[in-house]
């Protein structure tokens, strides 16, 4: 009788061993979430600094009273702001403002420009620019415009490394190439 005992105990000890094995199956397990982060956030106020340099072609007329063939350097600034209607399309609107030098003058640039581009990953921007604005020497004045592109890539949550490249044309009324001066630069932006 023993035996008996000993082997139902048994029996009733696996029994229980296998029920509690098989609730643990069927209690639900809630999935931990998954974190994404954010990534680079193109829209909203910037401010940047940049640094570059410009060359006048070899035309006949001038560009903004310049000498032709001039290589000069730029040091400049610029505020912004930029808009994402729809993914991925950007939208912005920006001010400039450059110091430009070489050794025979210096002059300031300023202009208003409109930026459209694309969002091509979270942390690289492709845009066109364009604008009007003035060139201002001592005792010059001249309305300039200026067409180009750039690229643009996030570096940390909020500083950003930007290459661009502009030609640049005056109002003088002159028959000259719609282009008579190219513009490249590099800048760091801050985006609030």
């Amino acid at each position: 009788m023993s035996i008996r005992i000993l082997l139902a105990g048994a029996s009733l000890a696996v029994l229980g061993t296998v029920a509690a094995q098989a609730a643990d199956l069927i209690i639900p397990m809630t999935p931990e979430p998954i974190y994404e982060a954010a990534g680079f956030s193109w829209e909203g106020l910037y401010v940047g600094a940049r640094a570059g340099g410009q060359f006048t072609g070899t035309d006949a007329s001038l560009y903004a009273g310049y000498p032709i063939s001039t290589t000069s350097g730029v040091l400049g600034a610029a505020v912004g702001v930029n808009f994402l209607p729809m993914e991925p399309f950007l939208i912005g609107a920006e001010v400039t403002g450059d110091y430009i030098w070489n050794n025979a003058f210096s002059t300031g640039e300023f202009f208003a420009n409109l930026r459209a581009g694309a969002v091509v990953t979270d942390s690289v921007l492709v845009y066109a620019i364009g604008g009007l604005g003035t060139n201002n020497r001592t005792g010059f004045n001249q309305g300039v415009y200026q067409l180009g592109g750039g690229v643009e890539l996030a570096v940390t949550d909020v500083v950003s490394v930007r290459g661009e490249l502009v030609g640049q044309g005056d109002f003088d009324g002159a028959s000259d190439p719609f282009f008579e001066a190219a513009k490249a630069t590099v800048g760091v932006y801050y985006h609030f």
